[in-house]
């Protein structure tokens, strides 16, 4: 669960809605969540600055997020338990799967607590490991399954479902 960002008033035909209004930068998005995970995720976005200075802020997804070379390369989020790091990627986690053994994670997301943040050490893998991928300078990190060739397209086939007329004989 995602802790949610402020709320604005909305109405919708007479009714009054509170609907959470999507932050506009990091700073706003960071307002919104609790203390804990606040200097965690403060820390988590100074690292990423330490290692790529130039990488510009943005917001992805709904989600604090970071640009370099015009690439989304990482993100983060607070949850209800914790904090949350996102590659942008559904490869950079699996790249590093024996680093990331101590943590939690899904395909798309590392899931910290903010009592144990990510070592800088770790960020930079997980940063290097994206921008490579972003740059196309290592290959996928596991096989995909080859795909069936198609068969060839007949010059006259048959609409689908109608029956085939049978060959005349010679």
């Amino acid at each position: 669960m995602l802790v949610a960002a402020a709320s604005s008033s909305v109405t919708e035909a007479g009714v009054s809605l509170n609907v959470p209004a999507k932050p506009k930068t990091i700073d706003d998005y960071l307002a919104t969540v609790p203390v804990d995970r606040r200097r965690a995720l403060a820390a988590l976005r100074a690292t990423i600055h330490g290692v790529l200075p130039d990488a510009e802020e943005c917001i992805s997804y709904s989600m604090p997020a970071f640009r370099h070379d015009g690439h989304v390369v990482a993100g983060f989020l607070a949850t209800a338990k914790g904090c949350s790091y996102f590659p942008f990627s559904g490869t950079t986690l699996a790249t590093l799967a024996t680093e990331l053994r101590a943590y939690s994670q899904t395909k798309s997301a590392l899931h910290f607590e903010p009592e144990r943040p990510l070592s800088k050490a770790l960020v930079t893998k997980l940063l290097k490991a994206r921008i490579a991928e972003t740059t196309g300078s290592r290959p996928a990190p596991r096989a995909r399954p080859a795909r069936r060739a198609m068969p060839k397209a007949r010059a006259a086939s048959p609409a689908k479902g109608s029956r085939r007329a049978p060959r005349a004989k010679d």
